[in-house]
C-alpha cells in the first residue's frame, strides 16, 4: 500500500492553470497532488554570445524554491550570494530538455527564459517544472505566431516529465516526498509526447536494480507522461 493510498500506476491528481501572471508572455501554475510550481516564459530579442549570429534560437531556464515550499523553512539562495549545485543542476536540466522538444532555426535569433518558482514542494519538483514550463513556452510561443514574428510553429511536441521508483519492493509511478526519502531505486523520466526519450536519471539509494525492473519503470513513465501531455494539450488550448 501507497502511503498515499494510489494504486501502483496511478498518478497524483493532476492540475495546470494557464495565463496566473499578468506580465509574463507565457504563465502557468501546475499542481501535481501537493508539488505547485508557477512557470513563466519571457521572450527577449537576443541570444547567448556563443550563437549570436547563427540565426538559431535558444531555451534557457531558471529553478528556484520559495523558502516556506519545504517543512521548514530554507534560507534564500541569493542571501548566501550564490546558487546551490542542485539548483543548478535542476535548471540546467529544465534548460536541456524544454530544447529537445524546439526547432531553434524556426524560432529564430531570440532567447525564450522559462522560470519555474516551487511555491509548495511534495517530490518530484523537476518534473512539475519541466511539464509546466512546457506548457508557459507554448503560450509564449503562441503569441509569437499570433504577431508573426514568427511563420511556422517552432515547438516540435510537448516535452513531459515524471518520477518513477521502487518502493516498498514495488515499482511505483508519480513519487511523492514520503516514497521518494524511502525508494530504494528512484528516477525521473523526460519524454516527448511520442514517447522518444530526452532523459534518464536513475539512481539506487541503499538498493539496486535489474534491467526488468528499469523496463517496469520505463513503462510507468511512458504511461505517467501520456497522462500529462493531455493535462497539458487541454491546458493551452482552453
Amino acid at each position: 500500500m501507497r502511503p498515499s493510498g494510489r494504486k501502483l500506476s496511478e498518478m497524483r491528481p493532476i492540475s495546470i492553470e494557464t495565463g496566473v501572471t499578468k506580465h509574463a508572455e507565457g504563465s502557468c501554475m501546475i499542481r501535481m497532488g501537493d508539488t505547485h510550481v508557477l512557470c513563466t516564459a519571457t521572450i527577449e530579442d537576443r541570444v547567448p554570445p556563443f550563437i549570436k549570429g547563427s540565426g538559431l534560437g535558444w531555451v534557457t531556464a531558471e529553478y528556484g524554491m520559495l523558502p516556506r515550499s519545504t517543512t521548514s523553512r530554507m534560507r534564500r539562495e541569493a542571501a548566501s550570494g550564490k546558487q546551490g549545485g542542485r539548483t543548478v543542476e535542476i535548471q540546467r536540466l529544465i534548460g536541456r530538455s524544454l530544447r529537445a522538444g524546439v526547432d531553434r532555426v524556426a524560432l529564430g535569433e531570440r532567447q525564450i527564459t522559462v522560470d519555474c518558482d516551487v511555491i509548495q514542494a511534495d517530490g518530484g519538483t523537476r518534473c512539475a517544472s519541466i511539464t509546466g514550463g512546457w506548457v508557459a513556452l507554448r503560450l509564449a510561443v503562441d503569441k509569437l505566431m499570433k504577431t508573426g514574428a514568427v511563420t511556422g510553429n517552432p515547438l516540435i511536441e510537448p516535452v513531459a516529465a515524471v518520477s518513477c521508483g521502487i518502493y516498498a519492493g514495488q515499482p511505483v509511478l508519480d513519487l511523492d516526498y514520503p516514497e521518494d526519502s524511502e525508494a530504494g531505486v528512484d528516477g525521473n523520466f523526460i519524454m516527448l509526447s511520442s514517447g522518444q526519450l530526452i532523459e534518464v536519471q536513475m539512481s539506487a539509494e541503499g538498493s539496486t536494480y535489474s534491467r526488468a525492473q528499469m523496463n517496469e519503470l520505463l513503462d510507468l513513465a511512458e504511461h505517467g507522461v501520456k497522462d500529462l501531455v493531455k493535462a497539458q494539450l487541454a491546458a493551452v488550448d482552453a
